[in-house]
């Protein structure tokens, strides 16, 4: 078992509806050393891949992706999911659909902050069924950028998403895959997640 998965059989809570609740380390308040050793597996995983950029969306990723940044020393960027007064020029625009809350949000990134020339590591605290990861590679597909890979703190494994993404030829990094969970059984996880 490894350090994350340790932590969620320690401190996350099951609840119905296939939702996990990691607020208390990862999504509210924050363990920023479990974040530093999240951040250096992506590092570990995509060092040599020529990262220029980790783009993530509001809000849950945007810790993570900072420390991975600490690792790459490039910038972090994310999607907005509001389109506030400060964001000026050209945008990118897609569409993502929120698993824990239910809706759909029209997510927003100036395009002076991602361009054909960089190499992209996506990272996001969980992947279910992957709306969040295709409206960023959309994002990227907008800017003509590479996807160097994609970091995922927490992966249900019962779930499409990271199963569509890899299929596609994404190059799929989760610290920890949830194989099963249930209020009464608890969580079990896929061996050698990453």
């Amino acid at each position: 078992m490894n350090f994350l998965e340790e932590r969620i059989k320690k401190d996350g809570q099951v609840r119905a509806g296939n939702i996990l609740k990691v607020d208390s380390f990862l999504n509210h308040q924050l363990d920023t050393e479990l974040l530093d050793q999240i951040g250096q597996v992506f590092y570990e995983k995509y060092k040599d891949k020529g990262v220029t950029r980790i783009l993530t969306v509001e809000a849950s990723g945007i810790a993570i992706a900072c420390a991975a940044s600490r690792y790459f020393k490039v910038p972090v960027v994310f999607a907005k999911k509001a389109k506030s007064r400060n964001l000026d020029g050209d945008l990118f625009t897609s569409t993502v659909h929120s698993f824990t809350y239910g809706k759909d949000y029209n997510v927003t990134l100036s395009k002076k902050f991602l361009g054909p020339e960089d190499k992209v590591l996506l990272v996001d605290d969980f992947l279910a069924v992957g709306k969040a990861m295709h409206g960023l590679i959309d994002i990227c597909t907008q800017a003509g950028c590479e996807i160097a890979g994609i970091g995922i703190a927490i992966e249900k494994g019962f779930q499409e998403g990271g199963r569509n993404l890899r299929n596609s030829g994404y190059d799929v990094t989760s610290v920890a895959i949830i194989e099963s969970m249930s209020e009464e059984d608890g969580i079990t996880f896929r061996t050698a997640p990453y």
